[in-house]
């Protein structure tokens, strides 16, 4: 029994110095200048449907364009001296997004992206897979979302804008982001995941929304003071005091458009 009770407090202890670990930003002293997403916005538009299901056959296809693509983003590490806020921001979601794609397009056919690889969260899940190169540096999805974008921007919009290629996320949207539009952009995606009704339902009465909302309660909370007065911000209808708040469970599942029919 002791032995048991060591082994799992050793277990949390390992989960929360990772997670710790990951809350540590990262910067970088590169002399790269900011890259086009041109490639990135021609597969999205190609390859993701209305509802932001992906259709990773298509983009296996066009796997050629894709990694022309990651390479590109490879070659340019964001920094502060030549690149602006919008534009490390707008790099680090797309990074996000397209890496996410490949990874799963090399391992298609899965049927969630845990399936990858499975393990203790921040020690080595799929989305501890040292995969991403950039500049020299290696990266991992935890250290993109966690390390990078969530400390160092700051924005919690960014939540609907990353995509996990499951079937809760919010959907991936069908244009790469971009430093000129990314303000628009990042508001249009929070908005369009709150009134997406095969992720999150909402009344006046009633607010059924995704598990987002609980896992990162603290960014929404430091965004707006609280996730109500975010949601009083964002959701398609009114949501007053009196709006009753409920989570709705994450479905893992691949956004794949080939199991959609």
């Amino acid at each position: 029994m002791k032995k048991t009770l060591f082994a799992f407090s050793a277990l949390l202890f390992l989960v929360f110095w990772f997670t710790c670990t990951n809350c540590r930003s990262i910067r970088r002293d590169t002399d790269s200048r900011p890259v086009s997403h041109e490639l990135w916005d021609q597969l999205l538009k190609k390859h993701v449907d209305a509802k932001g299901f992906v259709n990773y056959k298509g983009f296996i296809q066009d796997s050629a364009q894709l990694n022309a693509y990651t390479r590109l983003l490879s070659s340019a590490h964001p920094n502060d001296k030549t690149w602006s806020r919008n534009e490390q921001l707008a790099y680090w979601i797309n990074a996000y997004n397209a890496f996410t794609v490949q990874l799963v397009t090399r391992h298609y056919p899965v049927a969630s992206i845990k399936d990858i690889k499975r393990g203790i969260p921040f020690v080595n899940t799929v989305w501890d897979l040292k995969f991403i190169k950039i500049q020299g540096y290696t990266y991992d999805l935890n250290n993109i979302e966690h390390n990078i974008i969530r400390p160092i921007f700051k924005d919690a919009r960014v939540h609907c804008a990353i995509n996990c290629a499951s079937y809760s996320c919010p959907p991936l949207r069908a244009e790469a982001y971009t430093a000129a539009r990314l303000d628009e952009q990042l508001t249009d995606g929070v908005r369009q995941f709150l009134k997406d009704p095969l992720r999150n339902r909402i009344t006046p009465e009633r607010a059924e929304v995704s598990e987002i909302f609980k896992w990162f309660k603290g960014d929404f909370e430091e965004s707006e003071g609280s996730l109500r007065q975010f949601l009083k911000k964002y959701a398609p209808v009114d949501i007053t005091d009196k709006t009753e708040i409920v989570h709705i469970d994450y479905n893992w599942n691949l956004n794949d458009v080939a199991t959609q029919n």
